[in-house]
């Protein structure tokens, strides 16, 4: 994981290992390559939740709020964002448990990035581990697919002459390069880069909507229907789930027990672009944006939002390796490349990786509705019930609560408050998230593939032309057959 030119050394701090390079002097090469390369500080961890976090939802949360209403919309975000912050720091607490057992027995993880479903495994058993590791591939290989429909979703709104399909081979294509790139130690660049892409797309979402003014007989019904009511919050669940890469990103760190809080302050600056963004749009567009999922079709064309669409093609590979790079290591576990010092070797062996992703993102082109259907029955037990209930089980016995490496916050309530609030966590996603919402985004996506079907070539694309109707005073239809020669024309 870190580059070959750096002396590790380890330094036992209380009951945790660290990581750290020495203070050798590097060429003007390896300072480079450590600048835009190797990032493991505690601000590569916030931009890469940050960047991971928001991606393309942004568009589709005010395709949301069309479906919650305005203060639903406002409330489910700030809602979501805390039960997302404390799940993420659940992981966190989990992994550090973890892992300062494993260090205990002398067993060295500069070689493996450690996973969610091993955490699981070592504190909890196999059976953990199955659950964990099926809910957690699952979610990122449609998290994957997600960015292969938003990328077709976007480009078409600056060409259309090629559909949506034909973008999305292409763009599967391009996504396919995030092989080679090792781990989530490798994307500080991408992600500082990534950040600065969606806060411009947000300020744009707002201001434009703002300069744009209210369409005219601009209508704001929702919430209308329960169906649609639960469906926006799934998405908003779905926002604020990011976090199912946590332990890796946590691994990537010099010094992982500083991450504690790092996901709670990337949540409230995603706060600041995604409440604005979507507020504005709706209010601009109202009920409109019911037919819109995305939000980039409402706004007219100009300089301004194509630069956002291509900001925004660029995040999305940039997230696609996010949610990909969990499922290379899987896959190169499994086969046994994970250890491999090869570079190129490892790429060959991730591509298989790719093929499902492109295949599914070809079958459900269904920008919007998917989010809430993978936020229902994946996000809600990946990064919100399972992590919830881990921390329940591994601390249920006074001797693991008197020796864990972690305390919960004191201002929480302790032990006590912590489980509180886990219980809570546990029942609210279990029956709003995955019951109600379920049943909601299952709902719309089974309308979605009775409406457009299958395969669909173009999905939410506007309606083709009608045909030229020729205006027969000045320029009749071709005659079945050919004029003569000396035949002319009437004017």
């Amino acid at each position: 994981m870190e580059s070959s030119d750096k002396v590790v050394e380890t330094v036992m701090v209380g009951n945790y290992v660290e990581m750290e390079a020495d203070g050798k002097a590097k060429s003007f090469k390896s300072k480079l390559s450590k600048f835009l390369w190797d990032g493991g500080s505690a601000y590569d961890a916030w931009f890469s939740c940050a960047s991971n976090q928001v991606a393309q939802v942004l568009l589709t949360l005010p395709y949301s709020f069309s479906q919650l209403g305005m203060l639903s919309g406002i409330l489910f975000q700030l809602f979501y964002g805390l039960l997302g912050s404390w799940t993420a720091y659940l992981i966190s607490t989990l992994y550090i448990e973890y892992r300062t057992r494993k260090e205990r027995e002398k067993i060295d993880f500069r070689n493996h990035v450690i996973q969610w479903f091993e955490v699981l495994d070592g504190l909890l058993g196999k059976h953990w581990r199955n659950v964990g590791l099926a809910f957690n591939c699952t979610f990122l290989l449609f998290g994957s697919v997600i960015q292969l429909i938003a990328c077709a979703s976007n480009i078409y709104y600056i060409n259309d002459n090629l559909d949506k399909r034909t973008w999305t081979y292409i763009f599967g294509a391009c996504c396919a390069t995030t092989v080679f790139i090792p781990s989530f130690h490798n994307y500080r660049v991408w992600s500082f880069l990534g950040l600065v892409m969606t806060t411009y797309t947000a300020w744009y979402l707002t201001i434009a909507s703002f300069l744009h003014g209210q369409v005219e007989g601009v209508k704001h019904s929702g919430p209308t229907k329960l169906v649609l009511y639960f469906t926006g919050a799934t998405n908003i669940l779905y926002t604020f789930g990011g976090h199912a890469v946590t332990v890796e990103i946590m691994h990537a760190m010099w010094k992982p027990q500083k991450f504690k809080a790092i996901y709670l302050f990337a949540t409230l600056y995603v706060l600041t672009l995604t409440l604005p963004s979507a507020s504005a749009v709706y209010w601009a567009f109202g009920d409109l944006l019911l037919n819109h999922s995305n939000a980039f079709s409402l706004l007219p064309k100009s300089p301004f939002r194509d630069m956002a669409v291509i900001l925004m093609l660029i995040h999305q590979f940039i997230t696609f390796g996010f949610a990909c790079t969990p499922l290379y290591f899987v896959w190169e576990k499994a086969i046994g490349m994970h250890e491999c010092k090869s570079l190129c070797k490892r790429a060959a062996a991730r591509l298989p990786v790719v093929i499902p992703i492109w295949f599914l993102a070809i079958i459900f082109p269904f920008f919007g509705p998917i989010n809430s259907t993978v936020g229902s029955l994946l996000v809600s037990f990946t990064v919100y019930i399972i992590p919830a209930l881990a921390h329940i089980f591994t601390y249920r016995s006074a001797a693991a609560r008197e020796n864990a490496v972690e305390s919960p916050p004191r201002f929480l309530g302790g032990w006590i408050g912590s489980y509180t609030i886990n219980v809570f966590v546990v029942v609210w996603v279990f029956v709003v998230g995955f019951g109600f919402g379920g049943w909601a985004s299952i709902t719309n996506f089974v309308h979605q593939i009775d409406t457009f079907g299958l395969f669909t070539k173009c999905y939410q694309c506007p309606p083709p032309l009608p045909p030229m109707v020729f205006n027969t005073t000045s320029a009749p239809p071709p005659l079945r057959h050919p004029l003569p020669r000396n035949h002319s024309h009437t004017p």
